[in-house]
């Protein structure tokens, strides 16, 4: 079938628009504020082998790493008109625990039970609660066993029918069930919703139609990466830095890549970063293609069509057993949030040796991961809370970084005032941009944020940060970004806590975030 270029712009737009309708479906129907207010969801349409088409402008740390979740349904179960598949399970297609991602399939005609999937559909939001040793399930643990309720790719509607057992077990293992019911719910709702879309698409313009543009779309964004690094001249670019620690031993771990570029190809190589970590920082492997993903889509161009096409160019090396491609039974809940930023830098940083007239300094790199949780008297209900934090992006080399904004593989909104304090046993008390905070230079780094929470009950508090040791480079003699800190003011006593820390308050103690400036830039 010959290709007709404006047919091929529709098809973009067509499928990224289905994506989107099921973003907003999710919002609309969730529950908590994390997915309502701040938008923590993420959602996409694949083809009939389980390869990216098309996504929504959502969370990149979600939508590179969940075509693995998408495959791993594909494999683990046979999916009939009507099913879903849910899973969470780190080691089986998902990311860390909080994040649960349905599948769903789209059929052409659901009266053929023996017809196969023309297309999938998916969606993963991260939930306030999933169990496991800390309210909030992002503990300072040193197992996976330990963070929550593990899903692996399991029919959580079959046939059109819930699989209320596995409903009930899922909801007997979590802090808030029906907060969890109702995220759940409108998970469930995003993908019927992108199902039916499919499905009016093909009623309108055919099964092998849609299917050759979708290929096409692939081939597309290929070439148009394959273009952009041949830009980029050939060679072998090193860089390397560090996480802070793990949480449980006091040491930094060092993240390092090469990135061989030649010709129109690209082999990432992470060999000589750290072994895989005690504490919860470890990512899996579908964080660091993720982080891959993010950085070559960045630099590729804002037409090149966010899909599967993109990594098509692109050799990803990472160890087993390394910090970047951990094993089980690792701790992964910071791997998600805080790994995945470190990698993003240092392919960020190994990059602008080849173009330094493109690449920005570092962002705060970090989520400045936020967690409380414990029973509300007021409402009668117990509680938690999770935010992530914005902080302050990198100077890039023609502009000042912009002021406390959410960088990389972060693209949350943050959680509104009136929200926390309509939903939570908690006042607000300071929020407000961390002034000077950015590295200076020719064009300076963006400032972070100071985020102050006074808990109206007792509560366990668990902080999961980066860039409190180290803050954030800076490029061609740029200043670095000041780090950030985390404070306890109890009876108007403040004491500085670590970057990771778990620890019990008092009704009336204020938690107190600042987060990391970006780093300057002075070509």
């Amino acid at each position: 079938m010959k290709t007709d270029p404006i047919k091929l712009e529709l098809y973009k737009n067509m499928l990224t628009s289905v994506a989107e309708e099921m973003g907003v479906t999710l919002r609309r129907t969730a529950f908590s504020p994390n997915i309502k207010e701040r938008l923590d969801f993420s959602c996409a349409v694949f083809d009939n082998t389980g390869k990216m088409v098309a996504q929504a402008a959502h969370i990149p740390v979600h939508l590179g790493s969940m075509p693995l979740s998408v495959l791993a349904a594909i494999a683990h179960t046979e999916m009939a008109p009507g099913d879903m598949i849910a899973l969470n399970d780190p080691y089986r297609g998902g990311t860390h625990l909080p994040d649960i991602t349905l599948v769903a399939p789209v059929f052409a005609d659901e009266k053929r039970s023996k017809s196969q999937p023309i297309f999938f559909v998916a969606n993963r939001a991260h939930h306030a609660d999933v169990g496991g040793m800390s309210p909030g399930s992002m503990p300072i643990a040193t197992s996976v066993i330990q963070e929550g309720i593990r899903i692996p790719p399991v029919k959580l509607i079959r046939g059109g029918e819930l699989n209320t057992d596995l409903w009930e077990l899922i909801l007997a293992n979590v802090r808030t069930p029906e907060e969890r019911r109702g995220d759940i719910e409108a998970q469930l709702a995003a993908n019927r919703v992108g199902e039916r879309r499919l499905q009016e698409m093909v009623t309108k313009y055919g099964t092998a139609e849609i299917t050759a543009y979708m290929e096409e779309l692939r081939a597309y964004a290929s070439r148009m990466v394959r273009a952009r690094l041949r830009e980029i001249p050939d060679g072998r670019y090193v860089y390397a830095d560090v996480l802070d620690n793990d949480g449980i031993i006091d040491e930094p771990i060092e993240i390092r890549v090469a990135i061989e570029i030649e010709n129109d190809t690209a082999v990432v190589d992470f060999t000589g970063t750290a072994r895989q970590a005690r504490g919860s920082v470890n990512a899996i492997y579908a964080i660091t293609l993720s982080a891959v993903f993010y950085t070559f889509r960045c630099i590729a161009g804002a037409d090149v069509p966010a899909n599967a096409g993109c990594l098509e160019p692109i050799q990803v090396i990472a160890p087993e057993g390394s910090v970047v491609n951990a094993k089980f039974p690792a701790a992964v809940a910071g791997g998600n949030v805080e790994t995945s930023q470190r990698i993003v830098d240092v392919l960020l940083g190994a990059l602008a040796q080849a173009c330094p007239d493109q690449i920005p300094a570092a962002s705060s790199g970090t989520m400045n991961n936020l967690t409380i949780g414990g029973y509300d008297v007021s409402r009668r209900k117990e509680f938690t809370y999770y935010e992530t934090i914005a902080g302050g992006m990198g100077a890039r080399p023609n502009t000042d970084g912009i002021d406390a904004i959410h960088t990389h593989m972060t693209n949350t909104m943050n959680t509104p005032i009136e929200a926390i304090e309509t939903n939570y046993p908690m006042q607000v008390v300071e929020y407000g941009i961390r002034r000077g905070t950015g590295g200076a230079g020719k064009f300076r780094g963006g400032a972070g944020v100071i985020r102050a929470l006074r808990i109206l009950a007792e509560a366990e508090v668990t902080i999961l940060s980066e860039r409190r040791r180290r803050g954030p480079y800076g490029l061609q003699g740029g200043e670095p970004g000041q780090p950030g800190r985390n404070v306890l003011i109890s009876d108007g006593e403040e004491q500085p806590l670590s970057g990771k820390v778990s620890i019990s308050t008092s009704e009336g103690d204020i938690i107190q975030i600042e987060t990391p400036g970006g780093g300057g830039f002075s070509s």
